[in-house]
Parts: C-alpha cells; sequence; structure tokens
C-alpha cells in the first residue's frame, strides 16, 4: 500500500516517525480499501488507536493486519464490519468503539461514488450523507470531551460540476457545506471539524464502476488538480 497521497493530503512527509497521534483513537470509516485504508495506515503509524469500518470483512482484515505491521506498539486495530448507510450499524460502530477503548478522540468520514449511486434514489435506503449526520451526531459528546476532530473526506468535485456524475457532486457540495456547519457549531466547545477535498485517485473503484481513470484525469484537468500519475492507492469500493 502506497500511502505517499494520504501523506500529501494531510500535510505529513512519508517517512513522518513522530508519534502525534501517541494514544488516540480515531475511527476511521470506509477503511477497508482506498484512501480510507491508506489513512488508517498513516494513523496507526503515528501511534493511534483505531477503530476502522467497512463493509468488506477480508478487505477490512487486510487493512488491520497492515496497521498493526507499521504501529510503532503493534497496536492491533478494532474492525467492526457494517453498513454506515444501516442506523443499526452506525450505532454499533460508536458502541464497540466506546467499549473497546473508553473514549474517541477523532472521526474520520469518508463515503464512495458507490455508495451514493446505490442509495440516493432510493426510498427504502439511508443516503450515506444521513449517515455521516448519525455519525457525528454519535461521536459529539466524546469529541467535546476530549477536544478532538473531525475529518471529512470530500472531493474536488464539491467545486464544480461534473457530467454524469451529478448525484455524486452534488452529495459531496451538501458533505462540504455540512462541514462548515459543524466546524462553525462546534469551535466555541473546542472541537476541530474540517474537510479534505483530493482530487482524482486511482483504486479499483474505478473498475468497479466501468470508468478509465486516466480519461477521467483528463477530463477534469482544467479544474481538478489531482495527484501525479505514479502515485497509486491500491483497494477499491467499500
Amino acid at each position: 500500500m502506497d500511502t505517499l497521497i494520504t501523506c500529501k493530503i494531510y500535510g505529513m512527509a512519508p517517512n513522518h516517525t513522530v508519534k502525534k497521534l501517541e494514544q488516540k483513537v480515531a475511527i476511521i470509516t470506509g477503511a477497508s480499501s482506498g484512501i480510507g485504508r491508506a489513512t488508517a495506515v498513516v494513523f496507526s503509524r503515528l501511534g493511534a488507536r483505531l477503530a476502522l469500518s467497512g463493509r468488506n470483512q477480508e478487505n477490512l482484515t487486510e487493512s488491520a493486519e497492515e496497521c498493526e505491521t507499521v504501529s510503532p506498539n503493534n497496536l492491533k486495530p478494532l474492525c467492526i464490519v457494517g453498513d454506515v448507510t444501516i442506523e443499526s450499524d452506525i450505532n454499533r460502530i460508536m458502541k464497540s468503539t466506546i467499549d473497546t477503548y473508553g473514549r474517541l478522540d477523532i472521526l474520520v468520514s469518508l463515503f464512495t461514488r458507490k455508495n451514493i449511486d446505490e442509495h440516493i434514489f432510493s426510498k427504502t435506503h439511508r443516503h450515506p450523507l444521513l449517515a455521516v449526520y448519525h455519525l457525528t451526531m454519535l461521536a459529539v459528546p466524546h469529541l467535546i470531551e476530549s477536544k478532538g476532530s473531525i475529518v471529512n473526506v470530500s472531493s474536488v468535485l464539491s467545486k464544480r460540476g461534473g457530467a454524469t456524475v451529478f448525484s455524486y457532486t452534488m452529495s459531496k457540495g451538501a458533505f462540504d457545506q455540512f462541514t462548515r456547519s459543524v466546524a462553525l457549531d462546534l469551535a466555541p466547545k473546542q472541537v476541530r471539524v474540517n474537510s479534505v477535498n483530493p482530487g482524482t485517485i486511482e483504486t479499483n473503484i474505478f473498475t468497479t464502476v466501468g470508468a478509465d481513470v486516466k480519461e477521467v484525469r483528463v477530463k477534469g484537468s482544467e479544474g481538478i488538480k489531482g495527484p501525479s500519475e505514479d502515485i497509486k492507492l491500491h483497494g477499491g469500493a467499500t
């Protein structure tokens, strides 16, 4: 797993060894692949205690094993298999984390285009944005206590339109606005809330939806400044 792009997103050098997250407890959704997995690896390398959530048991286990390998203290992450669009799974993610670690310092929320396409037009499923809202609200009391932080992983497409991906751009735009509002609400309580908006990052999600990542980069070159061609995150939809 190449975590270079994740280091760039979070403003850290790839060979960063300072344990800035020593003993901090972090929930990372979408951790079974792609940006979520790479984020988990970077956090683990910095000493964090992790609760990883994803829909694929096998991929989530692989993420956890990679995290344990790079952890300075060989910490084994808590793995919680679940779908964040299912309310009972969201409740279980938070309960399992608090029951295991007794606290929460960081919440990293992300959802993929596949998540959105599956749910946006369905009246019988919860849209991922509702899931983010619910998980955030569950996390807030614990984050106020720890004076922690929230990182929402959005997209540069939240800043502009995108042909054929209207549901994705609409959702990411709403995600950014949610981040701004929560940041204003929690700032007086000393909880930091930020969004990162990466460009096109190559994962197996493009294969899943039948898209060519190079073509996507070319089409978005005028407005989307994604990572260089040699930076890849191996993984897929969570």
